[in-house]
């Protein structure tokens, strides 16, 4: 068991030789060195297309789907963006991968429900691809339940856990949760709303801990409240942690990261004794 990117997500040194990741991009500095990268630790061999032309082709002359796609914004033959669109178009998971970046550009980019995106402006940016690659080819062994009365909001929360490619199940009630979780064992991560109307999200958060530890299963608890204290709260009931809505993308996912990251640690720690 080592140690990935800069987050330090656990990485088991596992192979996924099946997953057919296209990388579009025409440095020949980084192409070189996501090869190597993403060979030397998932034995993937990656297929790069350096122009627009190179990507259609790719695509339209094999039946075989594309797992994930690493894509810079701008190639030569799409200037305008137009590789992402294509992408985006053919439903394949995206990770944008570019030296471009300002507010107006990060907002677009999330607006078209991209996987991730990752910054070429360090040193550390390839390992913080191969990062978000294993993290995209792993998630779907964590199941994520999202509790909230609004159908709006879960519809949101699942959306964005789906993207990263969690398996997700949704209940509209705490009671409904309490359901699911017995039927679930798997369930690695609650996401709760706070106020509910028959069991809110307090507790829920006590119930679910008379039966499962932080070291089984990690809650996080989410308001629409100015109330800070309500963090607090949910810290005291056995909440693992606590965001305040409106959610921005890039905090989300890396809280979620945090406490799965946390529970494969405690229970790689327990396989060892």
């Amino acid at each position: 068991m080592t140690f990935l990117g800069i987050s330090g997500m656990q990485y088991t040194g596992e192979s996924f030789p099946d997953a057919r990741i296209i990388v579009a991009e025409d440095s020949n500095v980084f192409t070189s060195m996501i090869r190597t990268r993403l060979k030397e630790l998932f034995n993937i061999d990656v297929e790069i297309c350096r122009s627009m032309e190179d990507l259609q082709a790719a695509n339209e002359l094999s039946d075989e789907p594309v797992t994930l796609a690493i894509s810079n914004i701008n190639l030569p033959g799409a200037e305008n963006g137009e590789a992402l669109e294509y992408l985006i178009d053919l439903n394949i998971p995206t990770i944008i991968f570019t030296g471009t970046f300002q507010e107006q550009l990060r907002e677009k980019l999330l607006a078209k429900d991209i996987v991730d995106y990752i910054l070429k402006d360090n040193i550390f940016a390839v390992e913080m691809l191969a990062e978000s690659v294993c993290r995209f080819l792993t998630n779907h062994r964590h199941h994520v339940l999202v509790v909230d009365d609004s159908p709006t909001a879960r519809a949101l929360l699942s959306s964005r856990l789906k993207r990263y490619n969690f398996r997700v199940s949704l209940a509209e009630s705490g009671a409904k949760a309490i359901e699911i979780l017995r039927a679930n064992q798997d369930i690695g991560l609650v996401i709760t709303d706070y106020n509910m109307p028959d069991v809110d999200g307090f507790e829920l958060t006590r119930r679910i801990r008379g039966a499962r530890g932080s070291h089984e299963l990690r809650i996080i608890g989410v308001s629409s409240s100015t109330d800070r204290l309500l963090s607090a709260r949910f810290l005291k009931v056995g909440g693992n942690d606590f965001m305040l809505r409106p959610f921005i993308d890039e905090e989300f996912y890396c809280r979620v990261n945090q406490n799965l990251d946390t529970l494969t640690q405690i229970k790689a720690a327990q396989q060892r004794l």
